[in-house]
């Protein structure tokens, strides 16, 4: 049986037969691309690419069929046929409106402009209505500028309307992004397509140009004749030529000022002058030795206002009229240079012969220059708080030297420690070629040494020093032993009553009552000790309660504990509490450390 049905059946529902050998059913492409534009086309052969058996009609008969409508007098109007169809994006491609603006911009800080003009360019895209302001770049402006809106189509207000050609013109304001531009001008071209639009414009408007940018505009100097002066001449001519001139500026007037000494050099090659410091041996300045460095230096400034920031800025020809030259410096008289008045008392041989061959000038007698006598500065009394403050003076026999130092006392105002190193001390009116130093001898209670000018009195020793010189006796001058006698008599007293169970006596509580007071000032300083740790010991350590332990117990408990027996405030308080050979009156000395 064939797979096509008869010419002669009838295309009824189950009279058509399929092809059992048919695998493909591709259907024909009814849409086309030509030079990158899609149209739509009728199919050539059916589905499977099978021939197809009906009329073909071509698409301007379709179009004619369509278009045909019955009439019944004058017959069937016959429509033109439609124009070709060209997109707008092919149209319009290239073509751009572009308008001259300007918008103004507030300065805020600035003492010689408040406000700015800035000029841009508004382009308008017609293929898609897009927009973008570019601002022409200026060299050296310090403005971002460039590209202020990317290109894209601009809204128009809140409602969702987008800025359109027909709402530009010339002369009108138009806002874009809180930013308002105005309009003044347009090229030819947009001229040309609004106005065959029907579109009427304005007139078109001045360019406003921005007032601070005009002022700085300065106007070029002009010359009646020609200057005959060469700088490339000067420079070979005077070439490594230096005039030396030897100054002095007298600061005398200022809080520890002197009459320094200077040297200024001019240079001939390009008329700069640098002023350099003359150093001597010890003088106890830092080596700093140019004071003004190598530049020309204005002489008369142009009359105006000096403000930031050409206050700060280099100085150039339009701020100064007059410049230094070689003829302001000559000897015996004073110049200023930036601010400082020097003295010019003499020069050197070179620069004399080169002022006797340009400017004929003979007279080079140099001035001598007087020195002010130091005036003498009255000696202060003594500060009174100094009257409060301790100091410990250590004397080394092996080398002669004194150190001094000074316990720190809380909340003195004063920071102690270490006074004086180890040095040799010279007494009052030695001198360098005949100097005598402190001698042990000159170390009595009461005696005072004078140290590089300040005054201290001895008060107290240790007994150490008081055996060693009675050890010593030979050695020493009878004088100093016997105030170191006299001093440490009223102790000796004190240990022989402990000794005969004797009451103390009432001067001795005073001041055994004073010292702990000072004992205690001192031990706030060492706030790691625990004073209710140190009495607990010394109670656990008296077995019996007699409130007497011996000298070396004592001591090593004072170690154990972290006490600083070697303060001599505590030295002096153990004394005190001395009571017979190598007993020692703890409670007493408890009294210092309170729980």
């Amino acid at each position: 049986m064939s797979s096509e049905p008869g010419p002669g059946l009838p295309f009824l529902p189950g009279c058509a037969f399929r092809d059992p050998m048919k695998t493909s059913f591709h259907r024909s492409q009814t849409l086309g691309y030509k030079n990158g534009f899609a149209f739509p086309r009728l199919p050539t052969v059916g589905i499977g690419r099978e021939r197809l058996y009906v009329n073909q009609l071509s698409q301007a008969e379709l179009d004619e069929l369509s278009n045909k409508r019955p009439t019944l007098t004058y017959g069937r109007a016959k429509q033109a046929p439609p124009s070709g169809f060209i997109p707008a994006h092919v149209a319009l491609d290239k073509k751009i409106l572009k308008f001259d603006a300007y918008f103004q911009e507030d300065v805020p800080l600035s003492a010689e402009e408040h406000y700015r003009i800035r000029q841009v360019g508004i382009y308008y895209y017609l293929e898609d209505d897009s927009m973008t302001v570019i601002e022409p770049v200026v060299q050296n402006s310090g403005l971002p500028q460039g590209r202020l809106i990317r290109r894209h189509r601009v809204p128009k207000n809140d409602c969702g309307d987008h800025y359109h050609w027909k709402d530009l013109n010339r002369g009108m304001n138009i806002t874009m992004y809180g930013r308002t531009y105005r309009i003044v001008d347009c090229d030819p071209f947009t001229q040309v397509f609004l106005e065959s639009q029907g579109i009427e414009l304005n007139p078109p408007e001045k360019m406003v140009f921005d007032p601070y940018t005009e002022l700085r505009r300065m106007p070029m100097r002009k010359y009646i004749t020609p200057s005959d002066f060469d700088q490339l001449k000067q420079f070979l001519t005077y070439d490594k030529q230096v005039l030396r001139f030897y100054a002095t500026w007298d600061d005398t007037n200022s809080v520890f000022g002197e009459n320094r000494p200077y040297i200024i050099h001019y240079y001939l090659a390009d008329d700069t002058v640098e002023i350099r410091e003359v150093y001597r041996q010890n003088d106890g300045r830092d080596l700093f030795p140019v004071l003004i460095k190598r530049q020309r230096l204005p002489k008369t400034f142009v009359d105006k206002k000096k403000t930031f920031p050409s206050c700060v800025l280099e100085i150039s020809d339009q701020e100064v009229l007059e410049w230094y030259t070689a003829k302001d410096f000559a000897v015996g008289k004073s110049t200023t240079l930036l601010g400082r008045t020097f003295f010019i008392y003499d020069c050197d041989g070179f620069t004399r012969n080169f002022y006797r061959d340009k400017f004929g000038i003979t007279d080079f007698q140099p001035v001598e220059i007087d020195k002010k006598p130091l005036e003498k500065v009255p000696q202060e009394s003594p500060n009174p708080e100094d009257r409060k403050r301790r100091f410990i003076l250590s004397y080394f026999l092996s080398n002669d030297m004194i150190s001094i130092y000074e316990p720190p006392v809380r909340n003195s105002g004063i920071i102690g420690g270490k006074y004086l190193g180890k040095t040799r001390v010279a007494k009052p009116g030695s001198t360098t070629e005949n100097a005598t130093y402190y001698e042990p001898s000159d170390l009595t209670i009461g005696s005072t040494i004078e140290v590089f000018g300040h005054r201290f009195v001895i008060t107290d020793a240790d007994e150490y020093v008081l055996n060693y010189m009675e050890n010593n006796a030979e050695s020493f001058p009878a004088a100093t032993l016997q105030s170191l006698r006299d001093h440490f008599r009223p102790r000796q007293v004190v240990k022989e009553t402990a000794n005969s169970d004797i009451p103390m006596l009432g001067t001795h509580k005073q001041e055994l009552d004073e010292l702990i007071v000072q004992v205690q000032e001192e031990l706030k300083l060492h706030k790691y000790l625990n004073n209710k740790n140190i009495r607990e010991a010394f109670l656990q350590c008296d077995k019996d309660g007699s409130g007497i332990l011996d000298q070396a117990k004592f001591l090593a408990l004072c170690n154990s504990l972290s006490v600083p027996t070697d303060a001599i405030l505590l030295n002096k308080l153990i004394d005190l509490c001395s009571c017979g050979e190598d007993k020692i009156n703890y409670r007493d000395f408890l009294r210092a450390f309170p729980s």
